[in-house]
């Protein structure tokens, strides 16, 4: 049987003491090109044990995470040091710390550690797509294409002045000041580090990200801002702020207009490569006679327009302003609206994710936006942390019906194979709701006759019967249902059955 190298399995190709021996026939003499490419060899496996010592910020744990013993990690963590000149790791009061040295290569080692992992799966999965592969059908840019950020060049840099300077200074800025100006001083407020620094109150989150939202902050100023709150951790007070400033730039309902009964942010990472089952959820729901608003984001590329498909395949209607929005859900109890319809400026700054390789603090922001004021809301949350969260900002916004579901992505949508966490709000009350998984059933392939696309109507039509596909459909409607009742007595089984009711009576060609 073929094998594949692998990072892991790279390390138990040498002797336990760390010796390289060389294949090569028999007789054939060593020579210093064999020489070179077993010293190459060596080096390719320090470096792979490097990659694993920065990330577990141990010795023991790296080792057992590569299957090594503790003395041999620990010998080459010594040859490390010794080819490098520097100590790679020193210790500290929590633990062991990487050096300077170490934390300037860090990426570059993630990233061919990453690359030789990718270059090394059986199925080819990281190279290119097989030639004549259908893909997945939801090829198509979305209507909304990503405005340039809007912001304002500052033309004062300043040298770093003294922690008594800086204090007088930030005292000195008053809310009547520049908009630079006072953002300057919420960054000063967050990023001294520890002892030096505090959070935003939410007044202060809400002044400074609308000045973001204006385009009236510096380039600079945006990333200061995001990144030391990310790196710190955003906080509840900090995390309504924002929302509040979202809220306040969108344009308003009016009363004579019929708000949603029920508000489903859909913000998902461009790399998730699967259906949207959630969206025959939402159509399940709206069939119930519940007023259903959807709104989201997939990213700026060649898919941007993945969910936008999805709703015009459903029959929902793609709104572009928050006015068409209520004229659709009047008529069919549901619509569908990007994000860059409802504010162009986040759209951009959630765009800038290419720019951190990471999350900002704005990924966590849409979600409780509710743009036109539903009385409830059901969303994701993949991070047990990021779910508690939600719920304390929801508490302090005024949300008084709110289901989250622990979700493995940050969007509304049931893994029927997984034990799934329910944390609520019910009329202004915590509650929590173990939904155990399902056992009897289990996940099959897309027919290769059909694209994604093609099989994700075809289940809808009843034309594919997938029971994994419907039973996260019902399932995902029951937590919907379940924060529509807005009553502690309705159990999640009863809004199950009303799902599964729904879905038999379900107009298949609607």
């Amino acid at each position: 049987m073929k094998k594949f190298l692998t990072p892991s399995n790279l390390l138990h190709a040498q002797k336990a003491s760390g010796e390289m021996t060389v294949a090569k026939e028999e007789g054939a003499p060593v020579t210093s090109a064999t020489r070179d490419e077993a010293v190459r060899f060596q080096q390719l496996r320090l470096l792979v044990a490097l990659d694993a010592l920065l990330r577990e910020a141990s010795v023991s744990r790296a080792a057992a995470t590569l299957g090594l013993q503790t003395s041999s990690m620990s010998r080459m963590l010594g040859e490390l040091r010794e080819i490098y000149g520097d100590r790679i790791f020193i210790r500290t009061g929590r633990g062991m710390s990487p050096t300077p040295f170490a934390e300037s290569i860090r990426q570059r080692i993630r990233t061919l550690v990453t690359e030789t992992e990718a270059l090394m799966l059986k199925d080819g999965a990281a190279l290119t797509a097989s030639a004549g592969t259908l893909g997945d059908g939801w090829t198509g840019r979305t209507q909304m294409p990503m405005a340039p950020l809007a912001a304002t060049r500052s033309d004062r840099l300043d040298a770093s002045p003294t922690p008594a300077i800086l204090a007088r200074r930030i005292a000195s800025i008053g809310d009547n000041a520049a908009p630079q100006r006072r953002l300057a001083k919420y960054i000063a407020i967050t990023s001294p580090g520890p002892g030096k620094s505090r959070p935003m109150t939410t007044e202060e989150a809400r002044d400074a990200f609308a000045i973001v939202l204006s385009g009236e902050a510096d380039p600079v100023q945006v990333g200061a801002l995001l990144m030391t709150i990310q790196y710190r951790g955003v906080t509840t007070a900090e995390l309504a702020g924002f929302v509040q400033a979202i809220r306040g730039r969108i344009p308003p309902v009016p009363d004579a207009i019929g708000r949603p009964d029920l508000d489903w942010p859909a913000y998902v990472s461009a790399s998730w490569r699967h259906p949207p089952w959630f969206i025959h959820a939402a159509r399940l729901v709206a069939s119930g006679g519940h007023k259903v608003l959807i709104h989201g984001f997939f990213g700026n590329g060649e898919e941007s327009g993945k969910l936008e498909l999805a709703a015009a395949d459903a029959g929902i209607r793609v709104c572009l302003s928050v006015a068409e929005a209520a004229q659709a859900l009047s008529q069919t109890n549901l619509a569908y609206v990007p994000i860059g319809a409802l504010l162009p400026q986040m759209q951009s700054l959630l765009g800038l994710y290419p720019l951190f390789e990471t999350r900002t603090p704005v990924h966590a922001l849409p979600h409780l936006v509710n743009p036109m004021a539903a009385p409830c809301i059901v969303l994701g949350a993949a991070q047990m942390s990021r779910r508690d969260l939600y719920r304390d900002v929801a508490r302090q916004l005024g949300e008084e019906d709110v289901t989250i579901l622990g979700s493995v992505r940050d969007f509304a949508q049931f893994t029927p194979l997984k034990a799934t966490p329910l944390y609520r709000i019910v009329e202004g009350q915590s509650e929590d709701v173990i939904v155990p998984a399902q056992r009897d059933v289990s996940q099959i392939a897309t027919p290769p006759i059909l694209s994604q696309r093609e099989y994700w109507r075809a289940v809808w039509t009843g034309a594919a019967r997938d029971e994994y596909a419907e039973a996260t459909i019902v399932k995902t409607a029951a937590a919907a249902l379940l924060c529509l009742a807005k009553d502690r007595a309705v159990s999640f089984e009863s809004a199950l059955e009303h799902a599964v009711h729904l879905w038999q009576k379900r107009d298949r060609h609607g």
